[in-house]
């Protein structure tokens, strides 16, 4: 009677334990698939209809084929002043770096035809990227929450990153010298 309980016992404990290690398998497996599910990329289409692609890696974003450069999100509105003031300063560090560094304009704007974005750019000198597509409000909502912004940001929000690690960001009118400090800093200049 003894020897039948022990061997019971012992059975169960081994299905008990065998349950467990499937579990443990089963949960290591689903992490490995929502790892893979929840890489993002962000297709984004220029006022120029060409298609950049840019690709969360752990907290930070890089751009397809941008490789050692830095890019410079730039989060914005067409109607918002100081928007409009930062224009021109991203145009002369995109001019000044063009070998090192991409301004991406993302507008927060759904809905906004190219012909206005376009208007944009003529009028503030906006002399970079201007992105005009239904991913541009996922990937801006994206960045601004890997900074810890909130829901309600500030624009323009620009964020500065380099092979997808983040140099800085700035909130509001910025002047120049402080972007063009941050990108001789990160280019070891």
């Amino acid at each position: 009677m003894l020897k039948n309980y022990i061997l019971s016992l012992s059975i169960l404990s081994a299905i008990l334990f065998q349950g467990c290690s499937d579990n443990k398998e089963k949960t290591e497996n689903a992490q490995s698939v929502n790892q893979l599910v929840s890489t993002k990329e962000y297709v984004l289409t220029g006022i120029d209809q060409k298609q950049y692609v840019v690709k969360k890696e752990g907290t930070g974003f890089i751009l397809e084929g941008a490789n050692d450069k830095i890019v410079i999100f730039d989060i914005f509105a067409t109607w918002c002043p100081p928007c409009r003031a930062v224009a021109p300063h991203l145009s002369s560090l995109q001019e000044k770096y063009k070998e090192d560094i991409i301004v991406i304009g993302v507008t927060i704007e759904d809905n906004i035809q190219n012909s206005k974005l376009q208007e944009f750019a003529e009028k503030y000198n906006a002399k970079y990227i201007l992105v005009n597509s239904d991913q541009n409000r996922r990937l801006s909502d994206e960045i601004v929450k890997e900074l810890g912004l909130g829901d309600r940001y500030p624009i323009p929000t620009m964020a500065m990153y380099k092979n997808a690690k983040l140099i800085n960001h700035y909130v509001g009118a910025t002047a120049e010298e402080f972007i063009e400090s941050d990108i001789k800093n990160a280019l070891g200049k």
